[in-house]
């Protein structure tokens, strides 16, 4: 708890809680970062389940490098934004949650694109039972991680 203490009394940790508009601006960038990783998960998902069924899935592959920087602004914007209130948050099991969501969100986002879009793309458009689960479950981890980081205003410290 000590380095929590420190970390939230850092300069940058003073800066996010101080300033009038670091803590919503880096809110904001956290936010569009999100919109990026996960709007994008979500319309490969889907396409994956069999919306859309006129989009070639080979088409969705350039999407992963957006959702890749979408991940990378979410998760320095996220860090500043836990070291403005590091020692609340990092006992709040939402919080806690959320992290562990994304940790395996991420990791299904990495299998979905080895499974759906092998080296050669797909070519013949069928998408395997193993990607569809993958999407679902994608959508799932997804849909919890931003409910869960949500709720992180409205649930307290564990005891």
């Amino acid at each position: 708890m000590a380095f929590l203490a420190w970390l939230s009394g850092s300069p940058v940790g003073e800066w996010v809680s101080g300033s009038t508009w670091a803590y919503p601006g880096l809110l904001f960038v956290h936010t569009l970062g999100l919109g990026v990783l996960v709007g994008l998960n979500a319309a490969v998902g889907l396409r994956l389940l069999g919306f859309a069924p006129n989009v070639p899935v080979a088409d969705m592959e350039p999407l992963f490098q957006y959702m890749w920087a979408g991940f990378w602004v979410n998760a320095v914007s996220g860090s500043v934004l836990f070291i403005a209130d590091a020692p609340k948050k990092a006992v709040n099991p939402s919080f806690i949650v959320k992290l562990v969501l994304i940790a395996l969100a991420v990791w299904v986002m990495r299998a979905l694109k080895r499974h759906a879009f092998p080296q050669s793309g797909t070519s013949n458009g069928v998408v395997s039972r193993g990607a569809r689960l993958l999407a679902a479950v994608s959508l799932v981890l997804w849909g919890g991680a931003i409910t869960a980081g949500r709720l992180m205003a409205y649930t307290a410290a564990l005891k």
